[in-house]
């Protein structure tokens, strides 16, 4: 016999009862180990222990690269929602719906404007948790504004990629958005600015056959999926065995297709290394301490996490 269940009166009963969040632990996928959210959150979204690392939401990501966490949020231009007007299991416009309510965000990537060590810098997340972080028509033009707006500023273009690949529910308008960056791309490097690309878990498929591959300098996260297609398909198309690793971010280190393997922890600071010394910047050691005004730029109506204090 239970004695709250089955002896308590209700009325006391529904006073214990706490309710506990669904997300106040986080299991660790890698070793298992359960971590209260409240510490992986203050740690970057890195497993304690396992120093695994988890995926991290664009304006959370944005927040870890900006100085004082602060940066202007740079207005995207609109497209169709749902231009073939697709529907398989449900509508496609649904499941846009779905995605803008879980993540806040109107598509899968959204661009900042801002300092990373007092470097002038544009930068464009993509986030996971919107459908896959599938490369549409929006996505596609969010990396497009950036890369002008970068080449208007004359500023380093920073690009955290975390990606299924295209976005089916768009057909060819998805597959379009591949030559198009890449297009805008080779502007930035016509106006000789740094194009940076950190690759996250996981940057697969259409994104990884395009602007994820195209960086002057190539980091990665620890233990990061980063390749075309799946291991299984490159497998069964080969009919061999995959060596231990493949595909993730270590190997394609060894195998020279990535620069750098970064800590989440030290990403800011190679960040602003990197910009330095690309756009050939003094120190910000050497700098007055009163840096110069950000140029202005089209920003969104502001809100308490993006807004400069």
């Amino acid at each position: 016999m239970n004695w709250l269940t089955d002896v308590v009166r209700p009325k006391i009963r529904n006073m214990i009862r706490r309710e506990t969040p669904e997300n106040l632990w986080i299991k660790c996928p890698d070793s298992g180990q359960l971590v209260f959210y409240k510490d992986v959150e203050a740690n970057q979204f890195v497993i304690p222990g396992s120093n695994y690392h988890m995926r991290m939401g664009a304006t959370a990501r944005l927040k870890s690269v900006f100085d004082n966490e602060t940066w202007f949020d740079v207005a995207l231009p609109d497209v169709a929602a749902d231009p073939l007007k697709f529907r398989d299991e449900r509508k496609y416009a649904d499941r846009i719906k779905d995605a803008r309510a879980k993540t806040g965000m109107n598509d899968a990537v959204k661009v900042g404007y801002g300092r990373i060590e007092s470097s002038p810098a544009v930068v464009a997340v993509q986030d996971f948790d919107f459908m896959g972080g599938s490369l549409g028509m929006a996505a596609g033009e969010a990396i497009v504004k950036g890369l002008q707006l970068a080449v208007e500023k004359h500023a380093p273009f920073i690009m955290f990629a975390a990606s299924g690949g295209a976005r089916m529910q768009e057909g060819i308008l998805s597959l379009m958005q591949m030559p198009r960056t890449t297009v805008a791309i080779q502007l930035l490097r016509e106006a000789k600015l740094p194009y940076i690309v950190v690759l996250t878990n996981p940057t697969t498929g259409g994104v990884t056959a395009s602007y994820a591959m195209l960086g002057d300098v190539q980091l990665a996260e620890p233990g990061a999926l980063i390749g075309f297609a799946g291991a299984r398909v490159i497998e069964q198309t080969i009919r061999e065995k995959l060596p231990e690793g493949f595909q993730r971010a270590e190997y394609l280190k060894d195998h020279g297709m990535v620069d750098m393997v970064v800590h989440r922890h030290d990403m800011r600071a190679t960040l602003a290394r990197l910009c330095r010394l690309l756009m050939k910047a003094p120190s910000a050691h050497t700098e007055e301490a009163a840096a110069p005004r950000l140029p202005d730029v089209e920003v969104l109506p502001p809100d308490a996490a993006a807004s400069p204090a």
